[in-house]
């Protein structure tokens, strides 16, 4: 039987405003890379496109690097026609600056108004382009009505789970995850756990739902 795909997201992106400042968030990649890792183990391909992160490759783990949400949607077009599996951990920034400028911005003192304009959403991107057999996770950070946003989030990317956690998780080797299918039921919840441990119960699940 041939290999089985997973594709995953990791990581923040970084969206520049001149050459040496950049929107951007406290997400390290570990979820994602600890999902590679799992994934590998469990004998599949594995693809990654992360964002700037200091982590190293996990063994076995095929890593396309990027920057910005723009990039990393180009590379999960390539990747994702190929791919059985899809999982969005990265945090991705919802918006970019309207406009790059090419010279470092000088502070003169004055209030600065930053225009920006939406980032590509990569998960609805897959949901859209999804075919019959695809399995899509993904990842929601919220700070409050967290359940329905996760659950609202879900049904809107035509995604298959959505795994709701909170902002303690950036950075954090553990994770308190809630797990919810479509139906808005938990199919995991856990208080707290590392995210390895996570990562191998959720590869768990998601290998049910694609041999089911």
């Amino acid at each position: 039987m041939a290999r089985r795909t997973a594709l995953i997201t990791a990581g923040p992106t970084r969206e520049y405003l001149d050459p040496v400042r950049f929107l951007t968030n406290a997400s390290s990649g570990r979820m994602g890379f600890e999902l590679a890792r799992a994934f590998h183990r469990a004998g599949w391909r594995v693809h990654v496109v992360a964002g700037p992160v200091t982590l190293p490759v996990p063994q076995g783990v095929r890593c396309v690097h990027v920057v910005s949400a723009r990039e990393m949607l180009a590379a999960v077009r390539r990747l994702f026609p190929g791919a059985d599996v899809f999982v969005a951990t990265a945090a991705v920034a919802d918006h970019r600056p309207a406009v790059y400028s090419v010279r470092k911005l000088k502070a003169s003192g004055a209030r600065l108004t930053l225009p920006l304009v939406p980032n590509p959403d990569i998960a609805a991107y897959c949901g859209r382009h999804r075919r019959p057999g695809q399995v899509l996770v993904g990842f929601a950070l919220e700070t409050h009505d967290g359940r329905s946003e996760a659950l609202r989030k879900l049904r809107e990317k035509r995604l298959d789970y959505m795994v709701l956690n909170g902002p303690r998780t950036l950075g954090d080797a553990h994770i308190a995850p809630v797990v919810l299918d479509t139906a808005g039921h938990a199919v995991c919840a856990d208080t707290r756990r590392s995210k390895r441990a996570f990562a191998a119960s959720l590869v768990r699940l998601i290998e049910r739902r694609v041999h089911g």
